[in-house]
């Protein structure tokens, strides 16, 4: 029988194999090795491993040839990192303790309602680490679609709230914004942050990376500014400015969501329940007021149909008001994407050109943030109802929402450059017409297949929309990548994929 109590092994001596296992810490033993012999430890058991007064749980792999001796244990790179190991440190190694809430999630494979004790099993698992991906996506897949009732996302919003840090302002009102994503390119979220900070109201943005999109807004203002900051740094940033544009995995605010979000992105997976869950969290946890949803409704954009908008805008504000948040949402048209970039550096040169106010800057991002800046403004008090379209263009027109963006810049550690990418591609019309679909999710998986957006480069340059006429050739997009080869996947994609923008002959 298999122990189960963390009984200290024979110490082994740590070496590091520079294995990316990106967030999942793997542990590598040979199978000849004393301890994996004498405690029976097979490929993929879940086990824990302690040094130096730190202890992390990982799975197991099992090698064969002579990358490690016997008394060698080999750790993938966030198992090193995690546990700060040094080059044939002494580590002992045993079995994890067996995780009692996979029950709940075994529970809720087979359809059955958890409860808010159950919910919060699981979360303090997750959060604690003894998830390895596999019961992640489980848990993720067992709660898709529509599996979580009213009652279960409040109960997973506010276990994913106590199971991390959480802000408090000394103001009555804390107002945030948030898009649920599926549209590309839309990156109001700076440029809004900016408007309303300039305005007086107080907006300590977090975001989170993206999940099934080319860039999430703390990839791209990683382009721009550092975004990991701790939590001090983030307090003082808004202390100063009144607003902040920061990755909210950094600061631990409900720490849940960006593991889950790291299975949630090779998934491709966004669930109902846990969308709401994870978007109401972090607003919770920043310690937000006042929140606004936007939700844009497209056939290829996360929220297909106006009737899934309406009901996950109700959906969104029954849990917020529950939990203490005024939530408004705006459904918006999510039926081709917004602005020219999609791809980090691509969508933070659009935002530079906004509140720049650039000649070439994109019409549509600007007038989209102008829209909901207006809103929030409205929500804040700083403008009467009705009025804050208005306020937010004076804003932006006088250059009081940039000289804001610069001084949030400069208060988290400076404005960068972004980069631009050195290898291009260039998707022309093959015939002349009217422009009548671009469809987003192919859009986003090109993009993806660039590189985007680990490679902050890569993405796509839009230089279409619908209505617009096109000749012959004519460019319709241009494809950036980092590197040779991502660019050749990318552009096959492409080429095999050339209904992600159709053309309907038009009338000479």
């Amino acid at each position: 029988m298999k122990p189960t109590d963390d009984r200290p092994q024979k110490a082994l001596r740590l070496k590091r194999l520079g294995i990316d296992t990106y967030q999942e810490p793997i542990v590598y033993l040979r199978r000849e090795s004393p301890v994996c012999r004498a405690e029976g430890f097979d490929s993929q058991a879940r086990l824990r491993v302690a040094t130096n007064g730190q202890s992390i749980v990982a799975t197991l792999n099992i090698v064969d040839n002579g990358l490690l001796s016997p008394g060698e244990m080999g750790l993938s790179n966030i198992a090193w990192d995690l546990l700060s190991a040094k080059h044939h440190q002494p580590a002992t190694i045993s079995y994890a303790k067996p995780i009692d809430s996979l029950s709940n999630v075994r529970s809720k494979i087979y359809g059955n309602e958890l409860s808010e004790k159950d919910l919060n099993a699981i979360v303090q698992d997750i959060t604690s680490g003894r998830y390895a991906d596999v019961h992640l996506a489980a848990f993720i897949t067992a709660c898709s679609g529509y599996k979580l009732n009213l009652a279960e996302i409040i109960a997973l919003t506010k276990a994913m709230v106590n199971a991390g840090e959480t802000l408090s302002w000394p103001v009555n009102q804390v107002m945030d914004k948030h898009c649920v994503g599926g549209l590309p390119g839309n990156r109001t979220s700076p440029i809004i942050v900016a408007i309303v900070a300039a305005n007086g109201l107080v907006i300590p943005k977090t975001s989170s990376r993206a999940i099934t999109s080319p860039s999430g807004t703390a990839d791209t203002m990683e382009t721009l500014m550092p975004v990991a900051l701790k939590l001090e740094k983030m307090r003082q940033v808004v202390e100063q400015e009144g607003a902040c544009l920061a990755w909210g995995g950094a600061v631990k605010l409900s720490p849940a969501d960006d593991i889950l979000i790291r299975v949630e992105r090779v998934l491709d997976i966004d669930s109902e329940g846990q969308l709401i869950a994870s978007v109401l969290s972090k607003k919770l946890a920043a310690g937000s007021s006042h929140v606004l949803l936007d939700l844009p409704v497209g056939a290829t954009a996360k929220v297909r149909s106006q009737e899934f908008g309406e009901d996950l805008s109700e959906l969104l504000k029954q849990v917020g008001g529950a939990l203490g948040l005024t939530v408004r949402t705006c459904l918006t048209d999510g039926s081709q994407p917004i602005g020219a970039g999609i791809g980090p550096a691509l969508e933070a040169f659009d935002v530079l050109a906004v509140l720049q106010n650039h000649q070439q800057a994109p019409k549509d991002l600007t007038e989209r943030s102008l829209s909901l800046a207006g809103q929030l403004l409205e929500m804040g008090n700083a403008a009467k109802i009705g009025q804050g379209f208005k306020l937010a263009q004076k804003t932006l027109q006088s250059g009081a929402a940039w000289k804001k963006f610069q001084a949030i810049a400069e208060a988290q550690g400076g404005l960068f450059e972004p980069p631009k990418a050195k290898y291009h591609y260039q998707f022309c019309a093959s015939g002349y017409g009217r422009i009548c679909h671009i469809n987003n999710r192919l859009i986003s998986r090109t993009a993806k297949l660039a590189g985007a957006p680990d490679a902050k480069a890569a993405g796509i340059s839009l230089h279409c929309h619908v209505n617009d006429l096109v000749e012959t050739n004519q460019p319709l997009l241009t494809l950036h990548a980092e590197t040779p080869g991502e660019l050749k996947y990318a552009q096959q994609f492409l080429d095999n994929h050339r209904d992600i923008v159709v053309i309907e002959e038009a009338n000479v």
